[in-house]
């Protein structure tokens, strides 16, 4: 794509930022501008937001368009209209942009997790590495200018790589049972028969799960009337084991026809090595409840990263894409450079897939995790790869970190892996008052990223960025970051 192709690094910050105060003139006039929903006008794409969407502007206010990509002009209906922006569709495309082709799901614009599938992947590949220079432009963290942002790191083959499908059950208006995701913006359950992003196995089991369902006819939880059983199913397969783990999320502990259902999955799905059922009752925005049953066969599955074995219970974390985890892994243990006889801290560890992947080399690892199950997994991973100098606690890395530090134990490098909220402002606190020489950010959120950046850079210079496409197909990043200390 034109605005993708390779720059002078100090030229193209110099051009956003141009482009930076164009938008802020653009926003000054936004409330002159008059439009309705349903109002169609051509448009020009002038970029793409961090979200995958073009955006484009209509009398100097900026419209975002999902779908819609970087050059190409089309004809667009506005969908909302708010004080500073409008979001529309695109009702007829004029000129086609090169990096366009046909999405492999028919369903890609209606629901989330498919935001780039009409973008070939080169350009997908450019694009994330975009999403991190916008978001070091917005925030602006110390020397971000001169920051190395290296190219994306991509698969080979961009599809069937998801290990875990969380779907949505429901039954629709002519009494079937449906298992899919929310439609944008609405609860609107899009029944997915067939994904392409996801591991084959999963769709197998998740479309004879739901079968299953509808000979037995079993309670379904009704989002309107709060009543019913079964919310969600939640198929995990092991990429380097075989193992699949089937859960139930329901809304009550009461499971009916469960043995029924159980001895249906043993004769039909003998791939499922795993049965659990999750209770999380009422009205949440929360998938997951506190309470996990087991129901059939093993408590857990077991996956394969590198040369370690890692048990999975349920609820534990390990990112979706088998393949390129152990890429995105390898790229931290290299930014980390530890050498024989430091000591590390693995925070927001999960399971403990990145500490137990460096205690080769590391004198000592601790970790620490919220979800008390999680930490039972890392530390008996530890046991079950005979690593004795890896330990892992329940709590918080703003709460436990200074806790070690008060009791004299002083890392000389920690790597941090938070979720898309990024980090806490304690834990910021805490690194810059430990000072550890070594620093790696493993982030899944580009803004966060920069945001939190804005603090380290105080006391870190960044050495390098390093973005990897854990999420093909969608306008999710991950990056790893190397930091290292100012003298």
């Amino acid at each position: 794509m034109a605005n993708y192709e390779s720059k002078n690094h100090r030229g193209y910050h110099r051009d956003r930022n141009q482009r930076s105060h164009q938008d802020q003139r653009r926003a000054r006039q936004t409330e002159r501008v008059q439009v309705e929903v349903g109002q169609r006008f051509p448009l020009t794409i002038k970029r793409m937001g961090i979200n995958g969407e073009g955006i484009g502007y209509y009398k100097r206010m900026a419209v975002f368009v999902p779908g819609a990509l970087t050059n190409e002009e089309a004809v667009v209906e506005v969908t909302s209209v708010a004080t500073r922006y409008l979001r529309a569709k695109v009702h007829r495309i004029r000129k086609t942009s090169p990096h366009r082709v046909e999405p492999r799901d028919s369903y890609a614009d209606q629901v989330g997790g498919f935001e780039l599938e009409h973008l070939d992947y080169p350009a997908q590949l450019a694009f994330k590495r975009d999403v991190v220079a916008q978001a070091l432009e917005r925030y602006q963290p110390e020397g971000f200018h001169s920051y190395d942002l290296r190219p994306t790191l991509g698969m080979k083959g961009p599809y069937g790589y998801r290990n875990k499908a969380q779907f949505q059950v429901r039954r629709n208006a002519e009494g079937q049972v449906e298992a899919g995701l929310y439609a944008e913006r609405s609860h609107d359950l899009i029944d997915l028969p067939t994904c392409s992003v996801q591991m084959p196995v999963t769709m197998t089991v998740m479309r004879a799960v739901v079968a299953m369902l509808q000979d037995l006819d079993m309670p379904i939880y009704d989002e309107e009337q709060k009543s019913g059983i079964v919310k969600t199913l939640v198929v995990r397969a092991a990429a380097h084991t075989d193992d699949v783990q089937l859960v139930f999320i329901t809304n009550s502990p009461k499971l009916p026809h469960k043995r029924e259902l159980l001895e249906r999955i043993a004769n039909e799905l003998p791939q499922v090595t795993s049965v659990m059922q999750n209770i999380n009752p009422g009205e949440t925005s929360l998938v997951w409840g506190d309470d996990t049953r087991h129901l059939a066969g093993a408590e857990a599955i077991t996956e394969k990263l590198g040369d370690l074995t890692f048990k999975l219970s349920a609820r534990a974390f390990l990112q979706l894409n088998p393949a390129q985890t152990e890429v995105l892994y390898d790229e931290a243990k290299k930014a980390l450079d530890l050498q024989p006889g430091q000591t590390v801290v693995d925070a927001y560890a999960g399971i403990g897939t990145i500490g137990l992947s460096l205690a080769d080399v590391a004198a000592e690892v601790r970790g620490m995790e919220i979800i008390p199950e999680a930490v039972d997994d890392a530390n008996a991973n530890a046991a079950a790869n005979g690593i004795t100098n890896a330990h892992y606690e329940v709590g918080t890395a703003e709460d436990l970190l200074p806790k070690w530090v008060m009791a004299g134990f002083r890392p000389d490098a920690i790597v941090v892996d938070p979720p898309r909220t990024g980090l806490d402002a304690t834990l910021i606190e805490t690194i810059l008052a430990i000072r550890p020489s070594k620093l790696v950010y493993v982030s899944c959120n580009p803004s966060t990223l920069a945001k939190d950046l804005v603090d380290l850079t105080a006391d870190y210079r960044v050495e390098y960025i390093q973005s990897v496409d854990m999420m093909p197909q969608t306008a999710r990043c991950e990056a790893v970051v190397k930091l290292t200390r100012r003298q």
